[in-house]
């Protein structure tokens, strides 16, 4: 595991962006694992600025989300299809319909079937991750054990306060997702992990500082992959006591 520490929120956005983009000049039928939530705006505005000036072609390239919210229609405002249109896929030149967000809406068994079938399908080459403060990464919360595929997961109390803050209140945030499996993340070829801000302290000390894997924290699975970046700012690093 490389972690990586930058001085504020912005060059985290940077470096990510460019290690994405950098796949894409590579491969420019690369497929990509794309994450939802505040921590990959920053990544998003640093791709759209690489495909203005010209240094990428998105137009082969496919992508795969981590999750969507049940119950809630792909131009609802939070969904996270929506989400996906209006900080990514709207400004750069990747055809919507090389995009694929799980669907929300529906038999929840054959959205599950569907997300499957795409994923058992597709091998993803690089992999954004972001983290909740619980160490849940997509969907897979904290538990006895984590899921391996696609799957419904029930959100905890602690993962729908913290998501109650793009809704109106706590009661509008939805209760279920449908959410990739840990084994789903694991076999992408690379795996990018942003955080920031002090409330992600636990869960970062967790996967960078201590050497246990441990479902409370679903994150330390990542220190089984070969190839995963973790990329953190200077006063989330000093706050776990990481020094580079």
């Amino acid at each position: 595991m490389r972690v990586i520490v930058t001085s504020n929120n912005e060059e985290i956005g940077e470096i990510a962006g460019g290690m994405i983009t950098k796949v894409v000049q590579d491969k420019p039928t690369a497929t990509l694992g794309l994450a939802t939530g505040s921590s990959p705006e920053v990544v998003y505005a640093s791709m759209i600025r690489a495909y203005e000036r010209g240094e990428v072609d998105f137009s082969q390239v496919h992508t795969v989300n981590l999750d969507e919210y049940l119950g809630l229609t792909p131009d609802h405002p939070q969904s996270y299809r929506y989400f996906m249109d209006s900080h990514l896929f709207n400004h750069i030149n990747v055809p919507k319909e090389n995009t694929f967000v799980a669907s929300g809406v529906g038999d929840e068994e054959e959205c599950v079937k569907e997300f499957r079938s795409i994923l058992n399908r597709t091998h993803v080459d690089i992999q954004l991750l972001g983290i909740g403060e619980d160490g849940h990464i997509a969907f897979n919360e904290p538990g006895q054990v984590l899921h391996n595929n696609a799957h419904v997961e029930s959100l905890t109390e602690s993962t729908i306060a913290a998501n109650a803050r793009f809704f109106a209140n706590e009661d509008e945030v939805p209760k279920k997702a449908i959410s990739m499996g840990m084994g789903d993340i694991m076999r992408a070829s690379k795996i990018i992990l942003i955080a920031s801000g002090y409330k992600k302290a636990d869960a970062i000390r967790g996967l960078i500082m201590d050497e246990n894997v441990d479902v409370q924290n679903p994150s330390t699975m990542l220190k089984m992959h070969p190839d995963v970046t973790v990329i953190i700012d200077r006063p989330l690093a000093d706050l776990v006591g990481y020094t580079d």
